[in-house]
């Protein structure tokens, strides 16, 4: 016997299987390779999505796929209430190149949003600070869960789900005396969470001194400095983590992405005051830190040191920015065009989302966010004639909007 629809036969009929939670584009992939993808008609797109700053390698990377295949035929998952080696070993390497000392892995980024959240809490509430708030910024974007959201500086993305979590104290991004004045006027600020660049905010770069400023603060007053990036870690911005431009070392580091190249993975990392904090029990996943996870982690990171895409991401981002600088030198559309390595934003001055389907016409796929900022972030292994291609397209569709 099945449950009766309470809509019946035709109200089922009525409603899609999967639900409506995304605007898709009426385009479907079928295969890709290196930096392109393929359509179900054939034709080809120079990929400068990368599935949302996901697919750091490209596709169908050579590595990559033989890493994921050995893992499937070996060993998928076993739960966190064993031994997972291949976990220790991706935490150690990613404590090598983050700088810090220890991990937890999830399965996104949201997640690892989530987890590091708890983590400030934790150690507050070990401290005795049981109402304790986090100081968050304007125009910052971490996640969909209740309480990333509620971190969240976003009107449209939270309507209609609150009550969201307390805890959250929003400033200005890129003000340290904004910062100050809110831990000076609160005596239960337990730490900082901010983007090094605020990518879904519309790529925004603070100045080269705000981290180490912050940093400096976290230290004076005993808070948590918690660095969300899960969009901008891993290669993306030209070094292993975006903070290291700056020399700071966070507490907390959460981050996702382009650390599985595709596959779902999430870490939050801790180091100093943060690094001990959680005890069995105090968090889990069952999903999280897979051998399959932790396998495409680790090829990721072989990829990266094999190919110097780290180093890549740097200078072909410079030559990307220093490309669509040239070529649109003239256009008074364009208010800034700004990024570090691959995560590159290209502000106009009037909402652009029309050029998302002329630049797929022309082969290309962007991305707009903030309504008015074409968002490039295509693989790391981006070459110098694929980026050509990148300048051409964009540089004539905005000329032309």
């Amino acid at each position: 016997m099945t449950a009766a629809n309470p809509l019946g036969k035709q109200g089922a009929a009525a409603l899609p299987a999967l639900m409506t939670t995304y605007g898709r584009q009426g385009i479907a992939f079928t295969r890709g390779e290196g930096c392109y993808l393929y359509d179900s008609n054939g034709k080809r797109y120079l990929d400068a999505v990368a599935g949302i700053a996901v697919n750091s390698l490209g596709h169908s990377h050579p590595g990559f796929f033989a890493a994921i295949r050995d893992q499937v035929g070996t060993l998928v998952h076993t739960s966190n209430i064993y031994e997972v080696p291949l976990q220790s070993q991706l935490a150690a390497e990613l404590c090598l190149r983050s700088g810090m000392q220890q991990a937890f892995f999830c399965n996104s980024g949201t997640e690892s949003i989530e987890a590091s959240i708890k983590l400030a809490r934790k150690r507050a509430w070990q401290q005795g600070i049981s109402d304790g708030v986090i100081l968050v910024t304007e125009g910052a974007f971490h996640g969909r869960t209740l309480g990333a959201l509620a971190a969240t500086h976003s009107a449209k993305y939270q309507e209609g789900f609150g009550p969201l979590p307390a805890g959250f104290l929003r400033v200005p991004y890129n003000d340290v005396p904004a910062m100050a004045a809110a831990i000076k006027s609160h005596n239960n600020i337990i730490g900082i969470l901010v983007e090094p660049a605020q990518g879904e905010g519309g790529v925004h770069l603070p100045a080269p001194d705000y981290l180490p400023q912050l940093r400096a603060l976290c230290d004076q007053h005993d808070l948590l400095l918690i660095l969300d990036e899960v969009q901008t870690g891993n290669g993306r911005t030209g070094r292993y983590f975006a903070c290291q431009h700056s020399g700071v070392v966070p507490d907390i580091l959460a981050t996702a992405k382009g650390l599985g190249n595709g596959y779902p993975i999430g870490v939050c990392l801790a180091a100093g005051k943060a690094a001990g904090v959680f005890q069995p029990g105090h968090h889990g996943s069952t999903f999280g830190g897979s051998p399959l996870a932790c396998r495409a982690g680790l090829a990721v990171y072989a990829a990266l040191d094999k190919e110097d895409l780290v180093g890549n991401a740097a200078r072909i981002g410079r030559y990307l920015q220093d490309g669509l600088r040239t070529a649109l030198l003239d256009c008074n559309k364009v208010r800034e065009i700004r990024g570090l390595g691959l995560l590159i934003g290209v502000e106009l001055d009037r909402p652009c989302k029309e050029l998302v389907e002329r630049a797929r016409d022309q082969g290309l796929l962007i991305n707009v966010t903030a309504d008015n900022v074409i968002r490039l972030v295509p693989p790391l292994t981006l070459n110098q004639s694929e980026a050509d291609f990148i300048i051409s397209v964009v540089s004539k569709l905005v000329q032309e909007l």
